[in-house]
C-alpha cells in the first residue's frame, strides 16, 4: 500500500510506520515544543547512552510510574527504546491507559 494511510496525512505505509510512529527529525520539533521524551528502556541502556532531554521509564515500570511524571493525560509524550519494539508497545499501553497524544521513534536509535 502506498500513499496517505489511516487519515493521518503523512505518507507512512510504504516505510512500514503507523500513524503514531515518527522520525527522528519529528520528535526533534515535538520535543522544541514542550513534549515529553520518554526512555522506555533499562536503567543500564539508558545510563550507556540516551537522547538529550530523555526520562528513564523502563516499560516495565510504565503502570507503576506514568502518573507520577505524566499527570496530563494529554500531554504530548514520545516513547523510544532501540529498535522501536518495546517503545511500540508502551504507546499501546499509554494509550489503553487515557493519554492520547503518545507517539513513538520509529524503529528506535538503532535506525538514527
Amino acid at each position: 500500500m502506498f500513499g496517505k494511510c489511516c487519515n493521518c496525512n503523512r505518507f507512512c505505509c510504504n516505510r512500514g510506520m503507523d500513524k503514531f510512529d515518527i522520525t527522528m527529525e519529528e520528535l526533534n520539533k515535538m520535543v522544541n515544543n514542550g513534549a515529553i521524551l520518554l526512555d522506555v528502556r533499562s536503567p543500564q541502556e539508558y545510563n550507556e547512552g540516551h537522547l538529550n532531554g530523555a526520562i528513564v521509564l523502563p516499560d516495565y515500570e510504565i503502570r507503576r510510574k506514568i502518573n507520577m511524571i505524566v499527570s496530563d493525560k494529554n500531554k504530548t509524550i514520545v516513547v523510544y527504546c532501540d529498535t522501536g519494539i518495546r517503545s511500540r508497545n508502551v504507546n499501546r499501553l499509554l494509550r489503553q491507559m487515557g493519554y492520547i497524544n503518545v507517539y513513538n521513534l520509529y524503529k528506535g536509535t538503532e535506525n538514527y
